[in-house]
């Protein structure tokens, strides 16, 4: 009897752990979907006012200076701190997408992000040194075949 009481009362007790699992995901979800707007519409207004002070003339010059400065430290927190996750990913290059398809790198916490970020980068590396290592090899053999071509 003991251990059908142990085995109900495990049972019982991982699915309420399953249960606040669900629980936890769907409202983390929910509030990663509200930062990602907060996020954007932030990145929006601080990019507006960028383009309201340069263009608005009427300011005193030391006082646009300021908020510029103080524009760019949120556009900093914004584009280089924990929030950068949560921003539209950029366009990457054309060979970058071509070869490796869009990067997002998004993790709990920064020393994770980080590592996978640098591993990502010398994965890219690697393959673009393979890439330009192949395509030299290529253009080696056309141009001794045009030569033996020419010679013959």
């Amino acid at each position: 009897m003991e251990v059908e009481e142990e085995v109900q009362r495990i049972v019982d007790e991982v699915k309420e752990l399953h249960d606040s699992a669900a629980s936890f995901i769907s409202s983390s979800s929910q509030q990663e979907i509200t930062l990602k707007q907060k996020a954007s519409d932030a990145d929006a207004s601080v990019r507006r006012l960028q383009s309201t002070l340069v263009s608005d003339k009427r300011l005193d010059p030391k006082l646009v200076e300021k908020l510029e400065e103080d524009l760019h430290r949120a556009r900093c927190m914004l584009v280089d701190g924990d929030l950068s996750s949560f921003l539209p990913s950029k366009p990457q290059g054309r060979f970058v997408r071509m070869f490796l398809g869009p990067v997002n790198v998004r993790a709990s916490r920064k020393d994770i992000q980080l590592k996978v970020k640098e591993e990502y980068n010398s994965y890219r590396v690697s393959v673009s040194c393979l890439h330009v290592a192949s395509m030299s090899i290529f253009f080696n053999n056309f141009f001794f075949l045009s030569l033996s071509m020419e010679t013959g």
